[in-house]
């Protein structure tokens, strides 16, 4: 544990790539192999479920640094972090002294969740009182989940590159899919896997950057495909041995959610790993996201679901066919495959369609085809460039994603709640209103989109003009108008407005508008498509 709690320190503490990919390199090798699997699966977000909740962690923290609960709640939101609150406020130990692997820990937490709340106490407090403050930080933060030190997936696997001597893309295929340190060793998982492990798993995404605007000026457009980024969830689809799997972008395996997909498992020839979009399909067009969404958040989906909410596969891309794995092959190779295997099976009974290259000669034709994405349900066009290979995470140069201009609102702010992190100390988390006739309906919360120096300027206005408070949120006097962008809109029973919108943001500070020159909810339905 020890080992483990200082790699969480050097991580936490850096910015730099190269330092993050040497402390991992260093603890690979020299961890023992079940803390270094534990440690993987944490880092890529396969941690255990938590054993208690964060509510029962606040009060038996509290108690034992015996301080009263609500300076404990001031102190959380000032840190920002429960992890390190705790860690920091619990009474210090200078002869704590817990000889105990990461492993071994966590496998008294999986334990832990069938026991007594009492028991659950005693537990926590016990490895509390034998832990430095260090440790005690990374046991809260395994308990919570929250492990934001900027190790993405690709810089975990580039370390473990490095300690394994394999190549990344090797093993970023092996840690595809849905494995646990509870039934896997790392031998198996690494080093020489089960080919009959290898079935289900899919092939790493390959991800889009933004476009950037120096693009247009060094490019040619014979060089590329464009197609319409179709607003669903991004999944492969794998026929193998007389079995089908699908597997979601977040690695969650799927399959259960969406038996729409068993005809095509049906006429498909085995060895296929198809990647696309899953959308949801009503009236014989492309329906809004929040639809899937209820097909995505049921853990049993019925036949009436399915029969009110069904769904279909956007085909864009060819991953492997016929056994062989084609992501080296130029995405034209793979096109062409694809193009005659949809061709082969085009019935349209079938919950599949082939996504369409727009035919651009020049980049005018592309621009003229992303102002018809909310026509046909899109989210905008993505750029691939021709003879680009399938690569593996996000990476500049061969796929772009060209959003269509977000939806705009002026809106008031009305709420405002301390922000997590460095922000801990400023209220940045907002929430914002419009208009119903003479009253202020709450629409959206927002995060992001304002300069430090703006973060400042607010939090020095909900300070001054508070005029209630709710625990951590303010309410402030309604003075402030800015303008909220969003990628989508749909109608929605849940909200008081009646209205759900995608992905807010603030565009920017408005101070050159009063508050009743603000949007109203009438102005938001307008944009419903």
């Amino acid at each position: 544990m020890k080992l483990f709690a200082a790699l969480v320190e050097t991580l936490d503490q850096t910015t730099k790539t190269n330092t993050k990919v040497a402390a991992l390199k260093n603890y690979f090798l020299k961890a023992p192999k079940q803390d270094a699997l534990w440690t993987i699966a944490l880092l890529s977000h396969r941690r255990p479920s938590r054993p208690i909740t964060t509510t029962q962690m606040r009060a038996w923290a509290a108690r034992e640094a015996k301080v009263p609960d609500w300076l404990f709640e001031e102190t959380y939101h000032i840190v920002g972090d429960l992890a390190e609150t705790i860690a920091l406020i619990y009474p210090s130990n200078p002869e704590a002294e817990l000889n105990r692997s990461l492993s071994a820990i966590i496998e008294d937490l999986i334990e832990l969740k069938s026991k007594t709340d009492e028991q659950k106490e005693a537990f926590i407090c016990q490895m509390w009182s034998q832990q430095s403050a260090l440790e005690r930080f990374a046991f809260n933060k395994i308990m919570t989940g929250g492990f934001r030190l900027g190790v993405s997936q690709k810089l975990m696997t580039r370390a473990l590159s490095q300690a394994l001597d394999l190549e990344e893309q090797t093993l970023a295929h092996r840690l595809m899919g849905d494995w646990s340190p509870q039934t896997i060793s790392f031998e198996e998982l690494l080093i020489k896997p089960n080919p009959k492990d290898q079935l289900s798993k899919p092939y790493p995404f390959y991800l889009a950057y933004a476009l950037e605007d120096s693009f247009f000026d060094q490019e040619s457009a014979d060089d590329w495909f464009v197609e319409h980024k179709w607003d669903g969830m991004r999944g492969q689809l794998i026929f193998r041995s007389g079995e089908w799997f699908c597997w979601s972008r977040g690695e969650e395996l799927m399959t259960s959610k969406f038996p729409d997909f068993n005809p095509l498992a049906e006429k498909l020839p085995q060895g296929t790993v198809l990647d696309g979009e899953i959308l949801a399909f009503t009236d014989g067009q492309i329906a809004d996201f929040s639809l899937l969404q209820k097909r995505m958040n049921r853990k049993n989906v019925s036949l009436k679901l399915r029969t009110e909410i069904p769904v279909i596969f956007g085909v864009y891309d060819l991953l492997e066919f016929e056994g062989e794995d084609l992501r080296h092959r130029p995405l034209t190779y793979r096109r062409t495959l694809l193009e005659e295997l949809f061709q082969k099976n085009n019935d349209p009974q079938l919950p599949w369609f082939l996504s369409e290259i727009v035919p651009c000669s020049r980049w005018d034709d592309a621009k003229k085809e992303r102002e018809k994405a909310v026509e046909k349900r899109s989210e905008g066009l993505m750029l691939k460039r021709k003879s680009s290979p399938y690569g593996v995470g996000r990476k500049k140069g061969d796929w772009w994603k060209w959003k269509s201009d977000p939806f705009t609102i002026d809106a008031v702010l009305t709420y405002a709640m301390r922000g997590h992190g460095r922000r801990s100390n400023l209220f940045t988390d907002y929430t914002f209103a419009l208009w119903d006739n003479k009253e202020l309906v709450t629409f959206a919360k927002a995060y992001s989109g304002l300069t430090d120096a703006e973060m400042k300027e607010v939090d020095r206005f909900v300070k001054q003009n508070t005029t209630d408070r709710f625990g951590p949120v303010r309410q402030v006097k309604p003075e402030l108008v800015f303008e909220i962008a969003f990628e989508g809109i749909a109608h929605s029973s849940r909200h008081k407005s009646g209205v759900a919108v995608r992905f807010p943001r603030i565009l920017r500070w408005r101070k050159d508008k009063s508050i009743d020159m603000a949007n109203s909810l009438e102005d938001l339905k307008t944009l419903i498509p």
